[in-house]
């Protein structure tokens, strides 16, 4: 399965999903005119990333029941 180039894909996109979260964590924290700047840009790209990453599970998951014959 960590073959799979769609699994590498899909791990990359969470990856990403955790950095913009992280980075929305940190402008938070340090507050001030940078949260104020980047704080809904960080909103909108996490919900993006997620919006992908969802979407490639979905697709790995459905790919694979294809493949193995279940369901």
């Amino acid at each position: 399965m960590a073959q799979d180039p769609l699994f590498i894909v899909m791990a990359i996109a969470m990856l990403a999903v955790v950095g913009i979260l992280l980075f929305g964590i940190g402008s938070f924290a340090k507050g001030g005119d940078f949260n104020k700047k980047y704080a809904n840009k960080a909103m909108r790209w996490r919900i993006a990333a997620q919006f992908v990453a969802v979407l490639l599970i979905l697709l790995f998951v459905f790919i694979r029941r294809q493949t193995t014959g279940e369901g």
